[in-house]
């Protein structure tokens, strides 16, 4: 099967919940049993699975990311974003999610969340599923 493209408009910053376009992935492709890798094709944003049920997470992670790696008058780059590049690398731009009898294998709270940190923009995230 072919990667899906999805498009999105974001924020300034923040955590967008992806999980449903990647189920009804699944669901499309008839695919029961394999993988399916979620995929950000940016520099500035990446892809991470964390807890969906309480908004306050979302808000702590941005935080502590900002926190971790604060905008520094150091930095050289011209754009003045490598703040947003450190917390992409740190996130990282892909996950791997398996999944058996078409429900992907997530723990009851989590979620796949597409993060911004240099918006807003219209961003694409790609979904691959993987037979096996």
């Amino acid at each position: 099967m072919k990667a899906k493209k999805f498009t999105l408009k974001t924020p300034h910053e923040g955590f967008l919940n992806i999980t449903q376009s990647v189920r009804e992935t699944i669901r499309e492709s008839g695919v029961k049993s394999g993988v399916v890798v979620v995929w950000c094709a940016h520099t500035t944003a990446g892809i991470t699975i964390n807890e969906n049920a309480d908004p306050d997470v979302v808000r702590d992670m941005l935080l502590g990311l900002d926190k971790a790696y604060p905008d520094r008058p150091e930095f050289r780059h011209a754009e003045g974003n490598s703040a947003a590049h450190l917390k992409c690398s740190a996130m990282g731009v892909s996950k791997t999610i398996p999944f058996e009898d078409g429900n992907m294998l997530l723990g009851i709270w989590q979620g796949i969340y597409f993060c911004e940190f240099d918006g807003p923009r219209t961003r694409n995230y790609y979904v691959k599923v993987i037979e096996g």
